[in-house]
């Protein structure tokens, strides 16, 4: 039985799959943006995320920690610098529909402060819509004959 074993082997030995996270996180890190299966993307997000985590703080441990991961000079110089504020949620996972070959479920997985297109709009829905009630439009048209 599979009590509480709750994480996803992804087909690979250990030795296979840690290396393949590892290879993973590297290119999201360098590039911001990876184009990967659904369910690779969710096991690289438990991976990089107490990563990045990690690289807020600038110390010798912690960048120990995060390079017997993967290189590290990028994370704790660009990436770190614009993700100190945030409590978390540094990724995020945007489905694209499923592969033509086999069928399976394909997503981007990119880091949250990094894409412009997506700023823009958080930016412009900040500006909240009043409601008008209609009493008010009632009393007016009362008013006016």
């Amino acid at each position: 039985m599979r009590h509480n074993k709750k994480f996803n082997h992804l087909g690979r030995t250990n030795t296979h799959r840690d290396a393949m996270l590892s290879n993973m996180a590297c290119s999201l890190i360098k590039h911001k943006r990876i184009f990967t299966t659904t369910a690779k993307a969710k096991a690289l997000r438990k991976y990089v995320e107490p990563l990045i985590t990690k690289s807020k703080e600038d110390t010798t441990h912690s960048r120990r920690v995060v390079f017997s991961k993967f290189a590290v000079t990028e994370l704790f110089k660009e990436i770190a610098q614009k993700i100190g504020d945030r409590p978390g949620g540094y990724t995020r996972i945007i489905k694209t529909g499923n592969r033509l070959g086999d069928n399976a479920a394909m997503c981007f997985i990119e880091l949250v402060d990094y894409n412009e297109n997506m700023l823009k709009d958080t930016a412009a829905k900040k500006a909240p819509k009043t409601r008008r009630s209609r009493k008010k439009a009632t009393a007016s048209v009362a008013e006016a004959p």
